[in-house]
């Protein structure tokens, strides 16, 4: 007789794969249905401001070849050092046109009129294209329209077209031209002096500050009541432009408008700064064989100023001042503006 053996294990090891099979195809479909979300976005790139200063007789006026560009104009002369550029490095440059690269500047260029602090006037452009042809006479630094203007150090003086001038205010007289940039690599200046050649300028930008910096060549001197430097530096900066503005100082003393050296006939000033230091110095060191008249130097008494520097301290004074550029005198003219 032959009977019948049932295997309920057979049939659940069969309806598992069964049911194995329904749901990865349910999964499968899902997937299709549903597909996977896009990567996220890239964070935004980091942004960090870089400031380039503007010190000494400045003029920043528009290229007239290029609206994205400006020009910072300066004279050269004799009573002032060669400009010199510094980041964590620097370098002095000849006069000549240079050109300052700003990598990773995508900053929008600063628009709308500049406040009244800053001394303003209308520059033509044939007069920029004249100072930029008048080699060896000048220095230009071209570099893209930044994203703002901001004072970096200021000073009472009065400002105008008309001599002696009237509107008092505390100007700007050196200025930090903002940018707002993805990188600190790269800063660069490169250009052609007017004389010999000039090898491309890396700058090691370490800290966000880049100086282009037109010191005095010697310190005030002492007997000075007129700001006899800062009245030349202006009147040369303006004679580059082409243009007639003059500036005048409220401490200064009511006489200095005769010695101005703005005017075109004034006076001839008794004020010689470098014949008045030297007579500081020969003093300190006991020598007065040449140096006349040394009892007093602008109300300074030479014994006082002897006793004060003795041992050649006053040599190591005037060291320090050249060398480490400490400096004993600053332009308090107002840097110029120029509008369209």
């Amino acid at each position: 007789m032959n009977s019948h053996r049932h295997f309920p294990g057979k049939r659940v090891a069969i309806a598992s794969v069964f049911l194995a099979a329904i749901v990865l195809v349910a999964c499968e479909q899902s997937q299709q249905a549903n597909p996977a979300p896009s990567a996220a976005p890239k964070a935004a790139m980091a942004m960090e401001k870089v400031f380039v200063v503007f010190e000494g007789p400045w003029a920043i006026v528009s290229d007239p070849k290029n609206a994205n560009s400006i020009l910072a104009l300066a004279p050269k002369t004799k009573s002032h050092r060669d400009l010199n550029v510094a980041a964590s490095n620097n370098a002095n440059l000849a006069a000549g046109v240079y050109d300052l690269s700003v990598p990773g500047y995508n900053g929008t260029p600063a628009s709308g009129s500049l406040d009244s602090s800053f001394a303003q006037a209308k520059i033509d452009p044939a007069n920029v294209q004249s100072a930029l042809d008048n080699k060896s006479g000048r220095y230009a630094i071209r570099l893209p329209r930044p994203s703002a203007f901001v004072a970096a150090k200021r000073a009472r003086s009065r400002f105008g077209d008309a001599y002696p001038p009237v509107g008092e205010q505390n100007y700007v007289t050196a200025v930090s031209l903002v940018y707002n940039v993805s990188t600190m690599n790269g800063f660069s200046v490169a250009g052609t002096p007017d004389a010999g050649t000039f090898n491309p300028l890396l700058l090691q930008v370490d800290t966000p500050t880049i100086n282009f910096l037109i010191e005095p060549a010697m310190p005030d001197d002492p007997s000075d009541r007129c700001s006899i430097h800062s009245r030349e530096a202006f009147r040369d900066t303006v004679k580059l432009l082409g243009v007639s503005l003059y500036v005048d100082f409220p401490d200064d003393v009511g006489s200095c408008h005769t010695t101005d050296p703005q005017k075109a006939h004034a006076a001839k000033t008794a004020v010689n700064w470098t014949t008045s230091w030297a007579r500081v110095i020969a003093s300190a060191d006991g020598n007065q064989t040449d140096t006349p008249n040394v009892g007093s130097v602008g109300g300074i008494h030479a014994a006082a100023i002897a006793e004060n520097f003795a041992d050649g301290t006053a040599h190591k004074l005037m060291a320090a001042l050249y060398f480490f550029h400490v400096q004993g005198t600053d332009c308090k003219a107002p840097l110029i503006f120029g509008t369209p």
